[in-house]
C-alpha cells in the first residue's frame, strides 16, 4: 500500500509541474534516472508513473528519443509566449520562497559547497557553471522534491529560445562583482539561518537582474533606432551641389 501512494503521489507532482507549465506542451521531460534522482524513488516506480501519465494523455512515451507532454484541451500553449523577464520573474518568485526554506534545512556540507561554487565564480573558473551549481545547491537543500524540479525546469527555460539566450548573454556577462556580492549576500543569509533575509537576498539579485535586462532591450532598441535612421538619411539626404 505504501509503495502505491508513493507511486500516485510522484504522478501527482510531475502533473501538477506538468499544469503549472514547468514542463510546456512538447518539452522532454528529464530522463528516467534524473527523475528517480530527484524523487529519491526507484527507476521501476518511475516507470509506473510515466505509464499512468500516459494513461491520462499527459505524456507521450517515444522510443529512443524521450517522454514528451501533450497538449491537453484546456491547456494553453505557454512555450511561445515565455519572454526572458516572465523566466527571470518566476524565478525570482520561487527561488525567493527555495531560499527561505533552505535557511532552515541547509547542512553544512552543503554551505561549504555553495562557499566553493562562490570561490570558483571569484577565480573566474567557469561562472555560468559556478552561477548554476550555486542556485542548483540552495533547491536541494529544501529537499522539497516540487521545488527541486521547478528551479530546475524554470533554469532550462533560460535556453529554450533564441531570444531568451540573447537577452540573457546580454546581461549575465556584464556586471560580474555585483552578482558576486549578491550572491555573498544570499549565502550569508543561509549560513546565518535567516529565511527572511534569504528571501530578500535572493529578490535582490533578481530584480537587479530585470532591471539590466530592460537596459539591455531598450540599447537594442535604440541602436535599431538609429541604424534604420541612418538608412533613411542617406535614401532621403540631397547632395551637395557646387554653384557655377
Amino acid at each position: 500500500m505504501g509503495n502505491r501512494r508513493l507511486f500516485w503521489s510522484i504522478v501527482e507532482k510531475i502533473e501538477a509541474s506538468i499544469n503549472a507549465g514547468v514542463y510546456p506542451p512538447g518539452s522532454r521531460l528529464p530522463p528516467e534516472r534524473e527523475l528517480a534522482e530527484t524523487f529519491n524513488i526507484s527507476r521501476p516506480t518511475v516507470r509506473e508513473a510515466i505509464i499512468a501519465l500516459e494513461v491520462r494523455k499527459k505524456v507521450e512515451v517515444k522510443t529512443g528519443s524521450g517522454v514528451y507532454v501533450l497538449k491537453s484541451v484546456n491547456q494553453p500553449n505557454l512555450e511561445e509566449k515565455v519572454n526572458a523577464f516572465e523566466v527571470t520573474q518566476a524565478r525570482a518568485l520561487i527561488e525567493g520562497e527555495v531560499a527561505a526554506i533552505a535557511a532552515t534545512t541547509i547542512t553544512e556540507n552543503e554551505l561549504e559547497r555553495l562557499h566553493q561554487t562562490l570561490i570558483d565564480m571569484e577565480n573566474g573558473q567557469d561562472i555560468a557553471a559556478a552561477d548554476k551549481e550555486f542556485h542548483k545547491i540552495i533547491a536541494k537543500a529544501t529537499r522539497n522534491n516540487a521545488m527541486i524540479l521547478s528551479a530546475a525546469n524554470l533554469w532550462k527555460l533560460r535556453s529554450s529560445t533564441p531570444e531568451i539566450i540573447q537577452d540573457y548573454d546580454s546581461v549575465c556577462s556584464k556586471d560580474n562583482s555585483k552578482t558576486l556580492a549578491e550572491h555573498y549576500a544570499i549565502y550569508e543569509a543561509l549560513k546565518s539561518g535567516d529565511a527572511t533575509q534569504a528571501r530578500q537576498a535572493m529578490h535582490c539579485h533578481f530584480n537587479r537582474l530585470i532591471n539590466a535586462l530592460f537596459d539591455a532591450v531598450e540599447s537594442r532598441a535604440l541602436e535599431e533606432i538609429k541604424r534604420k535612421n541612418s538608412e533613411k538619411r542617406g535614401l532621403y539626404s540631397i547632395p551637395n551641389s557646387t554653384v557655377s
